[in-house]
């Protein structure tokens, strides 16, 4: 086994070098982000927001929604505009009209060419010269920058409160009325949106980029893409293509050698004793369908919020259950019905993996199914009471919406679900325990694979404890996607690789030891672009350029397993055909194989088309970033997490009869929904809005007046095909879940003919 122990190693230096540069990248950003003024002044002496106006404007953002509602710095929902970028393009405007009446006495445009571009040099300089001065801890601004700012705040006041004038507006950005009702809060909140907006534009001290390496783009005032945006735009793709082709080479060398595995006459997992703990599970996965379904329902009425803007069919749906509640939901959902099927496969394979039943074990599996329970539904009646205003600025980051897309329930919430992973992590691994410490479990590697991952997916989410109320955005972001990336791009991926090769070991489908370096050498691979490609997030979060020069580097390396899934693929659909018997597992290998066609396509082909910075600067924030986000979070980890609640169930009802009808129309609906999704509505739009963007700007395509055009509206329905199949897929799906427990037919008991034959 020393090659076993070669990859170990190999895998623990790999962990221990990209986490040390994690670390030393995120000490960079602690020091290196915009500043936060003590105060924002004008020449004449004049306050115009204080440090406190900005960071308890903050506040008041978050707690209506926060990046539910619209984006800053291109993170957030899509119908809203990007706050921060149409705060720079209103400001502009505003301050070319000052200067277009004191020294043409016109309108700005009402000036000729020319007129404009002398104007358009002499602001520009004045917005990207930083002027913050660090001994004050003051932000220095003209007069007349003064002036437009004291408009420009007046507008998004009248936006967030009830005013008639702006009433389109709020229905065109699905706001509710009224949404922030005190005055106070309001202008606050506009002096955040001052703030996000200056760090777009200023430029870095001694540097020509500003503090967001020029995002959002702006041509009025010079926010292109930055040289560095160019150059390692070029070197990831070069880094990609080596990637391949050393992959290619490994498999052309190793891959296939080993001589096939004779499949055993009778189907290994029916000697799986089932002890009371696995039994227990069954709730999770009837839970894991009602949250699927909810989040489907959730999803439909944030779509159709992008028609009606504040109503369904008539009725004032945003009185009640705004647009910030629905999209919360809706993607807390996805995390929570996907992560509650791992979570289920993990206690349900941890005594099947070691025959081991530990004391008290079903006791700790229906107490976290409670803990829960508890924290979906204490969660998400805070976040209601926030955005509805019902709570208060003071309790909401402790119980409210803390406005991180993903990671924005209340610090109470946040803190009880760690504890709940804590507990499952307890359990999987204690079940876990005696394979782990055998020397002769022929899958005691991908046991201790399997337990890594769930340590890593248990302690990873402690970085959503690493902020405080008032801790800066970019140190934020920068924790935030320690959860979102290393959990999806990351030990996700290792938890799955070492879950299906258990499965293919236990079915006596593919050796031990071959399992075994496979996975290692897979889990090496996912990890050497995996951490690190964590950085392709924070291009323009407030980082310095190393931290770009490193996402686009590293990140590339991310795609290269994905270019070779057509193999793995291939190996999964061999597998299914290996043997009579393994047509009862048909189709959690169905699903399976959806997740190698999603990881090529979602997470592959629409991951890296926005991935390097350069694409990354046109398409953050629009619907090219939500096809990726659709196609890869569903199409890979829902699949799987099908997949493997199927293969669970499969040992859970030995004895029922398949709706063999039901899971052919569930999987067929759900893959073809899902791709026409993507075809007829989120790719067009976002191509319209990459159009729009490198046009007028990053403001023109997310604003109401270019998401509100006829063509816009006609790709929104025309997600309704797609909807609805994916729908009827997912109610089938659980309408099968449903009638094994209720109303089952029987099977006859196996003989050993009947095994052999596959027949029932």
């Amino acid at each position: 086994m020393q090659i076993t122990r070669r990859l170990w190693w190999g895998l623990g230096a790999l962990l221990v070098v990209s986490f040390g540069i994690m670390l030393w990248i995120g000490k960079d950003i602690y020091q290196t982000a915009p500043p936060m003024p003590e105060q924002v002044v004008t020449e004449s002496g004049q306050v115009v927001f204080t440090r406190a106006d900005i960071e308890q404007g903050r506040h008041v953002w978050q707690s209506i929604g926060g990046q539910q509602n619209g984006s800053i710095w291109g993170h957030g929902a899509l119908i809203a505009p990007d706050w921060s970028a149409e705060w720079l393009h209103r400001e502009v405007m505003a301050m070319m009209g000052l200067r277009a009446r004191a020294e043409f006495g016109l309108a700005y445009d009402a000036l000729n060419d020319s007129e404009k571009a002398k104007l358009q040099a002499e602001i520009k300089p004045e917005l990207r010269r930083n002027t913050y001065d660090p001994a004050t801890g003051s932000i220095v601004v003209s007069d007349e920058r003064a002036q437009a700012i004291t408009q420009v705040a007046a507008h998004y006041m009248s936006v967030f409160s009830n005013d008639p004038a702006t009433a389109d507006l709020r229905e065109a950005y699905a706001l509710r009325e009224n949404p922030v009702p005190d005055l106070e809060h309001r202008r606050m909140m506009t002096g955040f949106f001052f703030w996000a907006s200056w760090a777009t534009v200023t430029d870095r001290p001694g540097d020509v980029k500003s503090y967001t390496n020029n995002f959002p783009h702006e041509p009025l005032v010079g926010n292109v893409p930055t040289a560095s945006s160019f150059m390692w735009s070029m070197f990831s793709i070069l880094f990609m293509i080596a990637g391949i082709a050393l992959l290619a080479w490994h498999y052309a060398v190793y891959h296939g050698k080993e001589k096939p595995l004779v499949p055993p006459a009778r189907d290994p997992a029916r000697a799986i004793a089932v002890t009371p703990s696995m039994r227990a599970t069954a709730k999770y996965f009837w839970v894991v369908m009602a949250l699927f379904l909810v989040q489907i329902l959730m999803g439909a009425t944030t779509a159709h919020y992008q028609i009606e803007g504040q109503e369904a069919y008539g009725f004032q749906l945003a009185e009640y259950l705004p647009y910030a509640v629905t999209r919360s939901w809706h993607t807390q959902l996805a995390i929570l019905w996907i992560a509650t099927a791992w979570l289920a496969t993990g206690l349900y394979l941890g005594p099947a993996i070691s025959g081991h039943e530990p004391k008290y074990q079903r006791f700790g599996v229906n107490f976290l199914f409670v803990s829960l329970i508890i924290i979906v539904v204490g969660s998400f009646a805070g976040q209601w009471f926030a955005v509805m205003q019902k709570l208060g600025l003071a309790n909401n980051f402790w119980f409210g919406h803390q406005g991180w897309e993903y990671t924005d329930i209340g610090r109470f919430w946040q803190i009880y679900l760690f504890i709940g992973l804590m507990l499952w992590l307890l359990l999987v691994g204690r079940a876990l325990w005696p394979a782990l410490r055998s020397k002769t479990h022929e899958a005691r590697h991908i046991a201790a694979l399997l337990f890594l991952s769930t340590v890593a997916i248990g302690l990873l989410y402690a970085a959503g404890l690493m902020w405080r109320e008032d801790t800066h955005i970019s140190i934020i972001t920068y924790w935030r996607f320690w959860i979102v990336h290393l959990w999806v791009e990351g030990f996700f991926e290792v938890f799955a690789v070492a879950v299906i090769s258990f499965i293919f070991v236990k079915l006596g489908l593919v050796r031990g030891r071959s399992a075994t370096i496979n996975v290692l050498f897979a889990t090496i691979v996912f990890m050497a672009g995996g951490v690190l490609g964590m950085f392709h997030h924070l291009y323009f979060a407030g980082v310095a350029t190393s931290v770009v020069a490193l996402g686009a580097s590293i990140s590339a390396l991310e795609v290269v397993p994905l270019a070779l899934i057509g193999l793995e693929a291939y190996e999964t659909w061999k597998s299914s055909r290996a043997t009579p018997w393994m047509a009862r597992y048909k189709w959690p290998i169905m699903f399976f194989l959806a997740v190698s066609f999603w990881n090529l396509v979602g997470a592959g082909l629409l991951g890296f088309l926005i991935n390097t910075p350069l694409a990354l600067f046109y398409m953050q924030g629009t619907n090219l970033t939500a096809a990726h986000g659709h196609t890869a979070l569903f199409g890979v980890y829902g699949m799987l997490g099908m997949g493997l609640m199927l293969y669970c169930l499969r040992g859970l009802r030995p004895d029922v009869v398949w709706k063999e009808g039901l899971l052919q129309g569930g999987f067929w609906s759900m893959n073809i929904g899902l791709a026409l999704m993507a075809i007829l509505t989120l790719l067009p739009m976002g191509v319209l809005q990459l159009e729009a963007n490198l046009e007028h700007g990053y403001w023109y395509a997310r604003s109401a007046e270019f998401m509100n055009r006829p063509i816009i509206d006609l790709l929104v329905w025309l997600r309704v095909p797609g909807d609805t199949i994916f729908s009827v897929g997912a109610l089938l799906v659980a309408l099968f879940v449903f009638r094994l427990w209720v109303a089952p037919k029987r099977e006859p008991e196996p003989t050993d003919a009947i095994e052999a034959t596959g027949t029932r």
